[in-house]
C-alpha cells in the first residue's frame, strides 16, 4: 500500500531513527504517560491499534496486556524495523498504512493510540473520521501530543514554530468532542551527549544549541497532553 499525499513526515525518525530510539528509551522514563492512558481505557484483554507506530516502540507496551495489537506505519523502512521488533510476538501485526487510510475493516479494534503523529489539529479531522470507522461502538481514540505551552521544551517548540498555535490546537479537540488531559513527564539521559543528540533532531540547529546550553544535567520536563474521545455505542451511534 502506497502512503497517500497527506502522510506528514516525520523528519527526526525518518532521518536519524537510531537516535530517535535513544529519544524513545529516555522519555517519561516514569511511565507517566501510559499510567494514564490506562486510566482512561484500560487495553487488557482487547485489540489496540497503534497510528503511525514508528520503529515500534510502544508495540510491545500494549502488547504485554492487549489480546492483539496492530501498529500502523507509513514509512517502509519503518515498518520493517516495526516488524522486526515483534517478531517474536503473537497476536501483534505490523501494516503499511496512513492514518487517513488505515488497512483494517470497519469496527474492528477496541482503543486506537496516535503519539505525536500526523494528529495536530483541524488537518487531522480526516484521520479522526478514519479512526473512528476502525473502532467498535464504545471504543476509545486516545491521541497523545506535546504541550507547547509548558516547560522549557514547550518554550523552544514554539520557538521553532512560530505559527503554530497550541491553544487553536486544544480548541479544536474540544470542539470535536475530545476530553483533554495534561500529563507532565520526566526525561532523563544516560550523558549529556545524548541529551545534545535527541535536541539536534527535535529543533532547528540554534534552538537545539540553546536548549542544551540551557540544560544543566541529564533531566527535562516535558508536559503532553492527552486527547480522549468514545466512539458512541448503542442508540447513539450514527
Amino acid at each position: 500500500m502506497k502512503p497517500t499525499r497527506s502522510v506528514i513526515p516525520s523528519p527526526n525518525i525518518w532521518h536519524w531513527p537510531q537516535v530517535y530510539e535513544l529519544e524513545n528509551k529516555c522519555q517519561d522514563v516514569d511511565g507517566a504517560v501510559f499510567s494514564a492512558l490506562r486510566r482512561r481505557a484500560d487495553w487488557t484483554g482487547r485489540d489496540v491499534l497503534d497510528i503511525g507506530c514508528g520503529s515500534g516502540f510502544h508495540l510491545p507496551l500494549f502488547a504485554a496486556d492487549a489480546a492483539s495489537v496492530i501498529g500502523v506505519e507509513p514509512h517502509r523502512q519503518l515498518v520493517a524495523a516495526a516488524a522486526q521488533r515483534v517478531g517474536h510476538l503473537a497476536d501483534v501485526q505490523v501494516r503499511r498504512g496512513s492514518a487517513e487510510s488505515l488497512p483494517l475493516s470497519d469496527s474492528c479494534v477496541d482503543i486506537a493510540h496516535a503519539r505525536t503523529a500526523y494528529f495536530f489539529g483541524p488537518k487531522s479531522a480526516p484521520g479522526i473520521a478514519e479512526a473512528f470507522r476502525v473502532l467498535r461502538p464504545g471504543g476509545v481514540l486516545m491521541i497523545v501530543d506535546l504541550d507547547a505551552t509548558a516547560h522549557p521544551y514547550g518554550r523552544w517548540m514554539r520557538r521553532d514554530l512560530p505559527d503554530y498555535d497550541p491553544d487553536a490546537i486544544e480548541t479544536f479537540f474540544t470542539r470535536a468532542g475530545f476530553d483533554t488531559a495534561r500529563v507532565d513527564t520526566r526525561w532523563s539521559f544516560p550523558d549529556r551527549e545524548s541529551l545534545r543528540s535527541v535536541l539536534g533532531i527535535e529543533f532547528t540547529a540554534a534552538t537545539a544549541a540553546f536548549a542544551y546550553a540551557s540544560t544543566p544535567g541529564l533531566a527535562l520536563d516535558v508536559r503532553y497532553r492527552i486527547h480522549t474521545r468514545s466512539k458512541p455505542s448503542g442508540l447513539l451511534l450514527g
